[in-house]
């Protein structure tokens, strides 16, 4: 068995489009944008926000769990039967053969926060007693909660490679399955809205007052958002429901730069070359790409670069970064569920706030919806410190 002989079953994503795949669709099929403005402490910017997650009722058993990052993962987990499909996987495994993988870049960093704005407040030197940190702001409270919530026993473990968090899962989720470890893998990847997220990337200079725009010829920087998804890996026939193959994986580390990309790309031209080499096929069988998009000058532009390295500018791409913001640590699997959505649709997606693409770049950037029967399609997420992953994914009949 290879990562060719690997499903992706069912799968859900909450952003600021909704909750669910419903939501998903609509927002894809629509070409909008969930940005919206946000301020604080002289940084203005637009975000992609999820609504309403603190007025989500919350299980006691789970208190100590409670921050926004796990609010959004439940809101996502009780979306589209996603945890009864899991439950009915478990009932014929067993728990201990289902692995849980997450994906996030922050966590629950956001409880921190305010627990360290409530210190300042009192005057206390220490953090609140009882502040819960390993269960919200510690990076494996994700993992954690996750499996707990799902009742898995399987391996579980938190990928934080930045924005390739949760597309590097996918790459775990096969090899946990191809070594026999487990039987089938729930993927996923949850990121929240922060101050720490947002003054950080002010603080870098990559955030833009305007909403993002993906590849255009005025972009100045990123919208954050917000969002949380998840999946099922198994091999082919185990998940009945299952509508994507997992094709190709392919991750790299060029460890050029903090946060510069490659000024070559070769971070990127080499997790795409390991994924099509995985998957079998030459860039003449790829249908669509799925951007990294970010909407900055110099990711944009080596992205860009990385694709016309491996002659692949003339297939139809779309960055979704101006609809939702840039999720990080969820960018990943939001990659890979508004990928199937609109494969399902049969629509590339429009690269959404973007009206004149950047002459100097060679993608065919998708500035608008366009129809087109798509089989296959190669999904981007590259983060700080040039972690690099790219996923191929293909739809079953």
């Amino acid at each position: 068995m290879t990562e060719r002989d690997l499903a992706i079953g069912p799968y859900t994503l909450t952003s600021a489009f909704g909750c669910g795949r419903q939501a998903t669709r609509e927002g894809v099929r629509a070409g909008r944008s969930g940005l919206r403005p946000h301020e604080s402490a002289r940084v203005f910017c637009h975000v992609g926000e999820v609504a309403d997650l603190a007025q989500l009722p919350w299980p006691a058993a789970f208190a100590r769990y409670d921050c926004r990052n796990n609010r959004l993962a439940l809101a996502s987990l009780e979306a589209d039967g996603f945890s009864a499909a899991v439950a009915a996987l478990r009932a014929r495994l067993g728990a201990d053969r289902i692995g849980c993988v997450m994906g996030t870049s922050t966590s629950g960093i956001a409880a921190t926060e305010a627990a360290y704005r409530a210190m300042r407040a009192t005057g206390e030197e220490i953090l609140p007693a009882g502040f819960p940190y390993r269960e919200t702001h510690n990076v494996h409270s994700l993992g954690d909660f996750v499996q707990r919530w799902l009742g898995l026993k399987g391996p579980a473990l938190t990928v934080s490679t930045a924005c390739s968090s949760s597309a590097k899962v996918f790459g775990v989720a096969a090899r946990l399955i191809l070594s026999g470890t487990c039987t089938a893998v729930v993927v996923g990847g949850v990121d929240s809205l922060c101050g720490t997220t947002i003054h950080g990337f002010a603080a870098l200079q990559l955030l833009s007052a305007r909403p993002a725009r993906p590849f255009s010829a005025d972009r100045d920087g990123i919208s954050v958002g917000e969002a949380a998804g998840f999946a099922i890996v198994a091999p082919r026939g185990l998940v009945a429901d299952a509508s994507l193959r997992l094709c190709g994986v392919g991750e790299s580390s060029d460890a050029h730069h903090m946060t510069a990309p490659h000024p070559h790309a070769t971070g990127a031209v080499s997790a795409m070359r390991q994924a099509l080499a995985g998957a079998n096929l030459s860039v003449a069988d790829i249908d669509y790409i799925h951007l990294h998009g970010t909407g900055t000058l110099l990711n944009d532009a080596a992205e860009d670069l990385a694709l016309a390295s491996i002659g692949a500018t003339a297939i139809p791409a779309s960055s979704l970064k101006g609809a939702i913001g840039h999720t990080l640590g969820a960018a990943g699997i939001a990659g890979v569920v508004m990928t199937a959505e609109a494969m399902a649709e049969g629509l590339v997606p429009a690269t959404v706030n973007t009206d004149a693409v950047d002459p100097l770049l060679r993608c065919a950037i998708a500035t608008a919806p366009l129809r087109k029967t798509m089989r296959r399609a190669l999904i981007n997420a590259f983060g700080f410190g040039g972690s690099n992953s790219t996923l191929i994914i293909e739809s079953l009949p």
